[in-house]
């Protein structure tokens, strides 16, 4: 358990917590306390889908300008490439995950948000690249991941601007998925990720990869990679349960075992 994040488990559902009063500012230290809790979610067994969460009040608001402001060029391009997979874990764990928003989520912020699967954000959030205000631009996967979601013109807008964009806009534009009160948004998440628990984890693990693979290559290899994973879960117990269970009593009756 880091001093600025940890990973709580309970009932099945892991929450990633980030806890750095009063803004969650991204600094070094909570990068790598980022990646230590994804890579523990991602390897507990007890842990079956995953919540990203900064507090009722902030989610993220970003880099900590002050770690960064005095950093020369050689200093980032040492840092550059940890900074962006310290996210990057999120992104890779193996399970459905969530970002549950509250306040703010800016510039590092969104980019952490836009690792994860699905994002349920309060309607007084604010998301936004606020980067090129600095002179700088989005280098944990802002420029990346928001134009593959939403497409480049709109994202080109986003980061041009660095304006903050409101929930509503948010959710139109795609950037989140659902907009609830804002004293609603863990239990908002908390519904969504409690319905994997009992769900079969190496089909899931196989479709977030299948997914995931095919939108980073053409259709042709992508279609290749589905069809490997595919035929790799016929190995499993899940397969055999699931179309035991389906033939015996109807479809959506399975009791999973998760191997």
């Amino acid at each position: 358990m880091g001093e600025f994040v940890r990973l709580e488990v309970e009932d099945g559902v892991g929450t990633i917590r980030l806890d750095r009063p009063p803004m969650n500012a991204l600094n070094k230290q909570v990068q790598e306390e980022i990646r230590a809790a994804a890579r523990e979610a991602a390897d507990r067994a007890d842990v079956r889908a995953v919540i990203v969460y900064g507090g009722q009040k902030v989610f993220a608001a970003g880099a900590d300008i002050k770690e960064m402001a005095d950093m020369s060029y050689v200093d980032m391009a040492e840092r550059a490439g940890a900074l962006s997979s310290s996210f990057a874990a999120v992104a890779e764990i193996p399970k459905p995950t969530v970002a549950a928003v509250t306040g703010y989520a800016l510039g590092g912020g969104l980019e952490l948000a836009l690792c994860c699967d699905r994002r349920i954000a309060g309607d007084n959030a604010k998301v936004g690249q606020p980067e090129i205000l600095l002179g700088i631009i989005p280098g944990a996967g802002g420029t990346q991941r928001l134009a593959r979601l939403i497409g480049p013109s709109k994202a080109k807008d986003i980061v041009y601007t660095g304006r903050f964009v409101e929930a509503g806009e948010a959710l139109s534009l795609g950037v989140v998925d659902e907009v609830v009160a804002p004293d609603d948004v863990y239990e908002a998440a908390l519904r969504w990720a409690r319905q994997f628990v009992t769900g079969p984890a190496r089909a899931l693990a196989a479709a977030k990869a299948a997914i995931d693979t095919g939108l980073d290559t053409d259709l042709a290899t992508g279609l290749k990679v589905e069809s490997q994973v595919f035929a790799a879960l016929f190995a499993t117990e899940d397969q055999k349960t699931g179309m035991r269970s389906f033939v015996e009593n109807g479809p959506g009756k399975a009791t999973f075992s998760g191997k």
